[in-house]
């Protein structure tokens, strides 16, 4: 085999190829392949062994059990799936570009951003720039700045204490954690409560990859408690359900109290602790950004302004 690949060899390579080696991975033998893409298996084959002396390396193990990616071929599926979805995006996009529409800005967020704030801000946004279409997607603060650093989105919306890493940070919003729990427990006539005082009582949490939960975590560890978590849920709705079917305390933003606690008789007491009142960070890749996502950058800072 050639040592690895060069720039023109590397011309030959094209999307059908990959997307066969994809079905390979996923399928695990050459005739489930050859059968999803309805060619012969032989064709699978000959285009794998092209693909492997492309590269100048094994790309896939066989075994009794079907066919793996090496490390290699691993490698290889990563940036294959992200080069299909990236092929994709660009059929639809260019179809709406034909439609009239003027730009597209992919945005990441977290749930805290997604729920108190953006529906208003991005619909202001909208009414004012109706040719520019906004893709939303959730993701957790980490995953956040993780997915606009590798290009999967143009700008993204984090709490404020993740490290934003080689990202530029915006300030965006600020919120306040509160306590909701049902009127009648114990804390519910304080004013306000430091998460100290909460360490003895079950609390019902967010998924293990959210920054509150992270947050409430690393603060109980630091005050030498076990934080009581009782469930994850996935959303503050969840969070809000259980609280009010007595799981535990919930922690939330206050504005998701406001939203949805008095429909469920929940109470809400403020967090005393400094942490509890929190910036919400845009971060975008430095340089500059596409005019479409210029517009929403600015439209957004605007808001903390």
């Amino acid at each position: 085999m050639p040592v690895g690949p060069t720039s023109s060899n590397l011309n030959r390579l094209d999307l059908k190829t990959l997307r066969l080696f994809a079905a390979i991975c996923e399928e695990g033998t050459l005739n489930g392949t050859a059968r999803r893409a309805a060619i012969a298996p032989s064709a699978v084959s000959k285009r794998l062994a092209e693909l492997e002396r492309l590269f100048g390396c094994e790309l896939l193990t066989r075994d009794p059990k079907g066919m793996r990616p090496t490390l290699a071929g691993e490698t290889l599926l990563h940036h294959t799936r992200r080069m299909l979805a990236s092929a994709e995006q660009i059929t639809l996009e260019l179809a709406e570009h034909a439609r009239g529409v003027r730009g597209f800005v992919r945005v990441l967020a977290n749930l805290s951003a997604i729920v108190q704030f953006l529906p208003e801000d991005l619909q202001a946004f909208l009414a004012v720039q109706a040719d520019i279409r906004v893709d939303l997607e959730e993701r957790p603060s980490s995953s956040v700045v993780a997915g606009v650093e590798e290009g999967a989105a143009d700008l993204g919306i984090c709490a404020g204490n993740t490290d934003t890493r080689s990202l530029r940070p915006i300030p965006y919003r600020r919120d306040r954690l509160v306590l909701v729990l049902p009127a009648e427990h114990p804390l519910a006539g304080r004013d306000a409560v430091a998460l100290a005082d909460t360490l003895d009582f079950d609390h019902v949490g967010l998924h293990q990859e959210s920054s509150i939960y992270g947050t409430l975590r690393d603060e109980a560890r630091r005050l030498g408690r076990p934080l009581r978590l009782r469930i994850h849920v996935p959303g503050f709705d969840a969070i809000c359900r259980m609280a009010q079917a007595g799981m535990g305390l919930g922690v939330v933003p206050e504005r998701i109290h406001a939203l949805l606690g008095p429909q469920m008789n929940l109470t809400a007491v403020r967090l005393s602790d400094p942490w509890a009142q929190r910036t919400l960070n845009l971060v975008v890749r430095h340089g500059a950004l596409a005019p479409a996502a210029s517009l929403l950058l600015d439209h957004l800072h605007e808001t903390f302004r």
